[in-house]
């Protein structure tokens, strides 16, 4: 009777253990590819610059934002477009996908996911820039999403001097 409850309670606890440890499987979820992204910015004097990269369609509409530059959210309405699109309603939460701004002349690395659904499909990669109290570039670097793309290095034409894209 021992080895029985004892054989019972040890095939209890493998089933609990496996179970406890194994990742549930979602199908409805969408695969992402991570991107890595070397953000450099342009050397320039006044205040941190804000940026935000986002996905936008061939029409221009923002589909879901990547990646926010800038913790502080009283400034975020310096990123005109981006604020107008998703912002200010709060369509999105940003909190998981935001981090500190960098001093102009400094360089980041940050990483993203892109559902890929959204790549080679007319989708491009916007990287928005404002900074308190100077200038805003709705496109300060824009992109084509597609796979070749995503190991490349761009220039931008406002505070990013340039993006180096590493898809894993």
């Amino acid at each position: 009777m021992k080895k029985y409850i004892l054989t019972s309670v040890s095939l209890c606890l493998t089933a609990f253990m496996l179970l406890a440890f194994t990742a549930p499987q979602n199908e409805n979820k969408a695969k992402a590819t991570t991107v890595k992204c070397l953000l450099q910015l342009k050397n320039y004097s006044g205040k941190k610059p804000y940026v935000v990269v986002s996905i936008v369609d061939e029409n221009e509409k923002y589909q879901q934002t990547l990646y926010m530059q800038g913790q502080d959210d009283e400034w975020y309405n310096t990123l005109k477009e981006w604020w107008a699109q998703l912002g200010k309603d709060g369509k999105e939460n940003i909190d998981a996908i935001s981090g500190a701004t960098i001093n102009p002349g400094a360089r980041s690395i940050i990483a993203f996911e892109i559902p890929e659904d959204k790549i080679g499909k007319n989708y491009k990669l916007r990287f928005e820039s404002a900074v308190e109290d100077q200038d805003y570039h709705k496109k300060d670097l824009e992109v084509a999403l597609t796979k070749e793309n995503l190991k490349g290095k761009f220039d931008g034409s406002g505070y990013i001097r340039y993006v180096r894209l590493i898809a894993n």
